[in-house]
């Protein structure tokens, strides 16, 4: 473990290094420039006003641009650079060709479903709204012949992922966002070098720069001489550049196409509280079984061929599934999001959720950073007498992404939201109710990362047998949380309040 903590600092100080170089060359070159300050006023003045111009017509979310803009015209000539170097949703030019291959790769190996989305007229609103526009956008179909199991706890999934791997006849796909050395992850790579010496395919997929201080440099190579098959997705490499925003979040874990995992639980201990980073770490899983692992299992093996290069006949990795599961109740509906066209999936999906809600909207989330159209609709649901309640962590991860959390409290309290701050700690779940029958559950965040510019995954549900643990897990959530009042958020400073104002403006950039 030592060796490996080194060799974990050692790529992040090299890292770090070739980052702050190239921001010392573009400061450089900024007062260099300040010589010739009169041409590159001008220069930089029509160059703010095409940029400007472009991003008004520019298909990206408007608060998002509103960021932007702002710091354009109040910095041009540094605007401007960052706004080259990490604005919009980039990826290579070879990425894309394989991302749009991948879309088609769905819609051919999911055709065949296609008899239930088209009888969804016979499901209540919004389920129907919600899975029609999740087939037609994503090539995702819902099921219903397929158990569910929610998980409250990072530290009762992880027993359950053990025991599923360890039955695994034919494959198992792993794509992680985080992969750390630890307790957990030795726990589930002891059953894949069994399996893998046993002939399972095993693969692994992981985000690098999700794991560049979890893991060494080259650690795909090290699974690879264990029998493992590994990639690295969006390999990080320490140059400026808009890449760095694009990274696989999602977390899929599928053995046999038959069970399927997902949720905001990754592969490091404090998921599962054997180590302690912000206080007791509160996740969530859910366990999927039967036909809407199909979807699951393609979404993972597109991605896999996208970074690999692979061709490979997916229909043939289909197992059989029994024509009925005791447990197969309601609707399920695996889907994700890609950062690389201009149709926000998980975003729609909430918001058709929010806006056709009667009763009530409940909402975990780590991070609460909310654009225009998530805010109204939140608004609007708490002023017409719904039951709007979100919960967020009391312990932060980050100061400056909870300081914009917090940020949003005054504005939604004072419209009837109740807001909550999860007392013992940090909360990662990720989980959206609506009614007491309409879920969503994954790794979505509520933020601009997670709905933009992230690959994520999720699981929309309507009526499953899991709906009901998802309700319990929100009750006893909520007695364990502090509520936050609209009179404690005015019962600040004006200067913290100013801040946090300042910080919303910004939000959509970090």
């Amino acid at each position: 473990m030592s060796r490996l903590g080194k060799l974990v600092f050692q790529r992040v100080i090299v890292v770090a290094f070739f980052i702050l170089l190239q921001l010392g060359a573009l400061l450089s070159t900024v007062i260099w420039l300040s010589e010739y300050r009169r041409w590159i006023q001008v220069f930089m003045t029509a160059l703010s006003v095409l940029t400007i111009v472009y991003l008004l017509y520019d298909r990206t979310n408007s608060s998002y641009k509103i960021a932007w803009i702002i710091l354009i015209l109040a910095f041009p000539v540094a605007g401007i650079s960052l706004y080259l170097t990490f604005g919009g949703r980039r990826l290579s030019a070879r990425t894309r060709r394989g991302m749009h291959q991948a879309e088609d790769m769905v819609r051919e190996n999911l055709w065949q479903e296609r008899l239930i989305s088209d009888n969804l007229a016979n499901l209540s609103d919004p389920a129907s709204a919600v899975a029609s526009y999740l087939y037609n956008v994503s090539g995702y179909p819902v099921y219903d012949n397929t158990e569910t199991e929610y998980f409250p706890l990072g530290d009762l999934v992880y027993p359950r992922m053990l025991e599923e791997l360890s039955k695994a006849e034919k494959y198992i796909f792993l794509e992680f966002f985080i992969i750390g050395e630890g307790v957990m992850w030795q726990g589930i790579l002891d059953i894949l070098r069994r399996k893998a010496a046993q002939g399972v395919d095993v693969r692994v997929l992981y985000d690098d720069f999700g794991c560049i201080t979890t893991l060494p440099s080259g650690y795909d190579k090290r699974l690879r001489e264990m029998g493992i098959r590994a990639k690295v997705f969006n390999p990080f490499v320490p140059v400026l550049s808009g890449r760095l925003n694009n990274r696989d979040h999602r977390k899929l874990m599928i053995i046999d196409g038959q069970v399927g995992f997902t949720g905001g639980v990754n592969l490091a201990d404090e998921y599962i509280n054997r180590h302690e980073r912000f206080g007791h770490w509160k996740d969530c899983g859910i366990l999927l079984r039967g036909e809407a692992v199909w979807a699951m299992t393609v979404m993972f093996l597109s991605m896999w061929d996208t970074n690999t290069g692979a061709l490979e006949d997916i229909a043939a990795l289909r197992p059989a599934y029994p024509y009925s599961l005791a447990g197969g109740e309601g609707f399920v509906q695996p889907f994700c999001d890609t950062p690389l066209d201009n149709e926000d999936v998980c975003e729609s999906t909430l918001l058709t959720l929010f806006q056709r809600a009667v009763r009530s909207i409940y909402i975990m989330t780590p991070y609460l950073i909310l654009d225009d159209k998530i805010t109204a609709a939140l608004l609007t649901a708490a002023k017409t007498g719904l039951d709007v309640r979100i919960i967020t962590p009391h312990i932060p991860d980050k100061w400056y992404v909870h300081a914009v959390t917090r940020a949003h409290y005054e504005m939604l309290t004072e419209a009837g939201v109740r807001v909550y701050e999860y007392t013992p700690g940090f909360i990662h779940s990720k989980v959206y109710l609506v009614d007491g029958r309409y879920a969503v559950t994954g790794t979505v965040n509520l933020d601009f990362r997670s709905l933009y510019l992230h690959f994520e995954n999720a699981v929309y549900l309507f009526d499953a047998g899991c709906v009901e643990s998802i309700s319990e897990d929100f009750r006893d959530t909520f007695e364990i949380s502090e509520e936050i009042t609209w009179r404690k958020c005015r019962n600040t400073s004006l200067f913290q309040r100013l801040f946090r104002a300042f910080l919303r403006v910004f939000s959509p950039l970090m």
